[in-house]
């Protein structure tokens, strides 16, 4: 559900802070990178936000990247779920502290890492899901004969600690919807 979920984290964005004009950082080396540039584009023109897609293929473009959301002056950046960035959630998470920009993330490491709010799936839910798969393999089951399952439940996390740091007061209506909040 990685693309399916952008639009809504735009919408969550808008809802705690409405801007004209936000980031997205992605990777474009990951194969989802063009899906999560249309899905970005979608939720952004629904909203009447600009959106501005900055690339990232590795940790050194990260502090370049953060150069260009000043000089943009963006008003909150969308971090698309990536293996890069999921490794890197501290570094971003304290960019986005230092530069002072409002983040959501399709990373939950990220927002445990300090970040703003993340918004995907629920991890449990997707360990529940693997455990069900192994004990059906277990007991006979030929992999191939299994179907397709996905995910369907996400979660909503939010940093209080960050939101502090950085001015924001978190609705209150934003914050009834939260699956966690950090304090």
């Amino acid at each position: 559900m990685a693309e399916e979920l952008i639009p809504k984290r735009i919408e969550l964005l808008h809802e705690l802070l409405p801007v004209a004009a936000i980031a997205a950082l992605i990777n474009p080396l990951n194969f989802g990178a063009p899906a999560h540039v249309k899905f970005a584009q979608a939720g952004a023109r629904t909203l009447g936000i600009r959106l501005h897609v900055l690339n990232a293929t590795s940790q050194h473009d990260l502090d370049g990247i953060f150069a260009k959301i000043d000089e943009l002056q963006v008003g909150a950046l969308l971090i698309c779920p990536d293996p890069l960035f999921a490794g890197q959630s501290k570094q971003l998470a304290d960019l986005t502290g230092q530069h002072a920009v409002p983040t959501i993330s399709g990373i939950r490491e990220f927002v445990t890492a300090g970040g703003l709010m993340y918004y995907g799936d629920d991890i449990q839910e997707l360990y529940r899901l693997v455990g069900v798969y192994i004990g059906r393999i277990l007991k006979g089951e030929n992999p191939g004969d299994l179907p397709v399952v996905q995910s369907t439940k996400v979660e909503l996390v939010i940093n209080l600690t960050t939101a502090k740091a950085l001015g924001l007061i978190i609705p209150l209506v934003l914050r009834a919807r939260a699956d966690e909040v950090i304090e």
